[in-house]
């Protein structure tokens, strides 16, 4: 990106993608959507670039078309129409290149629309109907984020306690933290809740529950069995008032299975 701000970046590419006429539409994600959050010296650029059918891979192997090509330190293809590239000074774009067909491949959350020649906003909106519901029935099984959650936990202490500490604190502090995250974000409510984000329950988790992000944030620096049994007194405390049919004989059982681990 050169020294350049990210707004001039943003209006660079769209510009670029403009005078294209094989392009189709530019759609910003997150960040860079600068909707209900705006983007930051941390922030990448997540976009999706929608082209004339037949001319996806030449904008997915040919990179001239983005500002500062000359200034790439190296890029790399993530998925069939992913990309990452990664500038000289460390600013990385995220995009995909689509067709209006292989479109409805894609998940958004947050987006806003800058360029659209032929149906990418109304493509858009049913794609983004559609997330919300998938989201939505992905996380409607209680049941199964909790028991995930402990499971996870009675897995991650195990393996821990074995030998296989970094197995275990994946188990622990990734695998059943994003299914505590989850439960959270579900039933705690918080005058924030809109900068949540449906497709990853901890992204902005701090700005929407900065308590509870704190705490977490702390409990990450412990072994697995003291995190494991933190997270259980977190679940204890936030979700029985909460969740419609909270399964507390199930959580007594793993936290004093995960007592007697830490001994």
């Amino acid at each position: 990106m050169a020294e350049r701000g990210y707004y001039e970046f943003t209006q660079l590419l769209k510009q670029a993608l403009e005078e294209n006429p094989l392009v189709i539409g530019l759609v910003a994600l997150g960040s860079m959507a600068d909707l209900d959050y705006h983007p930051d010296q941390w922030s990448d650029h997540d976009f999706f670039v929608i082209c004339e059918t037949g001319a996806q891979e030449e904008f997915r192997t040919d990179l001239t078309w983005l500002p500062d090509n000359d200034q790439i330190a190296f890029w790399f293809r993530e998925t069939e129409h992913g990309l990452k590239v990664v500038y000289h000074n460390g600013h990385l774009l995220e995009f995909a290149v689509f067709d209006l067909l292989e479109m409805e491949l894609a998940k958004v959350d947050r987006y806003r629309v800058l360029i659209d020649r032929g149906h990418v906003k109304r493509t858009l909106e049913r794609i983004a109907a559609r997330t919300v519901l998938e989201a939505d029935s992905s996380v409607a099984d209680d049941r199964l984020l909790f028991g995930q959650f402990l499971t996870n936990l009675i897995v991650g202490v195990g393996r821990y306690r074995r030998g296989e500490i970094l197995s275990g604190e994946e188990h622990t502090k990734t695998y059943a933290l994003n299914h505590l995250l989850t439960l959270i974000t579900k039933y705690v409510p918080s005058p924030n809740g809109n900068l949540l984000d449906r497709l990853a329950p901890s992204r902005r988790f701090e700005f929407v529950y900065p308590e509870l992000g704190e705490e977490l944030d702390r409990i990450l620096y412990m072994a697995a069995p003291e995190a494991a049994a933190q997270m259980i007194a977190i679940a204890a405390r936030e979700l029985p008032a909460a969740m419609p049919i909270y399964p507390a004989g199930e959580l007594e059982h793993v936290q004093l299975y995960i007592e007697r681990m830490k001994n």
